[in-house]
């Protein structure tokens, strides 16, 4: 089993990338939101991996951190999720951001991810939501303790206007102050999902 590979990209293809360590190329694929990090590099990248077994196929799963492969291991443990599924999930939401969605229950944000229906968004949520651990920074940076009656109103009214509960969570916990009215925050909150 490998762990991790280190060495220098060599190449890309659709959804990865050649690692090449002591003269030996390997084809790794690497969820969209990791090439960014990946084409920044200019020297030797360190990547986790998973490899998948099947009858027919052998392949490389690679991430640049333990907390994103730790992720992708505890989505392919869902019910009719495989590697490609999970990592299309991967591919449209940071590993913090994830763990938002599924802790607050959100399968129609997962939804956006390619090829993740109802059915499949349910029972990621379902099966996971009570392994998430912690959620690196959410509560410093978000400052979900400001006022909880108050931005649970700001956010039932954004999901009214049909944004997603936690697009609507992120947007108001972002924009509330101490002292601010309902109207205030739901403002601001707009003001901030329209610069998506």
């Amino acid at each position: 089993m490998l762990h991790y590979i280190k060495g220098k990209v060599t190449g890309y293809f659709e959804n990865g990338i050649v690692l090449e360590n002591n003269g030996i190329g390997y084809e790794i694929n690497v969820p969209a939101l990791s090439m960014d990090y990946i084409r920044e590099k200019n020297e030797d990248i360190l990547i986790y991996t998973v490899m998948m077994v099947r009858e027919d196929d052998i392949s490389l799963y690679g991430f640049a951190s333990k907390d994103d492969i730790s992720i992708f291991k505890k989505l392919l443990t869902v019910n009719g999720v495989g590697a490609k599924a999970a990592l299309a999930v991967m591919s449209t939401f940071s590993t913090n951001t994830l763990k938002k969605i599924i802790a607050f229950e959100d399968d129609n944000s997962l939804m956006k991810a390619p090829g993740i229906g109802k059915k499949t968004a349910q029972r990621i949520v379902l099966e996971l939501k009570d392994k998430m651990g912690e959620i690196g920074g959410f509560e410093e940076k978000y400052n979900i303790a400001v006022k909880p009656g108050i931005t649970e109103e700001a956010i039932e009214a954004l999901t009214g206007l049909g944004y997603s509960r936690n697009e609507a969570h992120e947007a108001v916990s972002k924009v509330a102050n101490e002292g601010d009215s309902v109207e205030k925050i739901i403002k601001s909150a707009l003001m901030n999902l329209s610069r998506k």
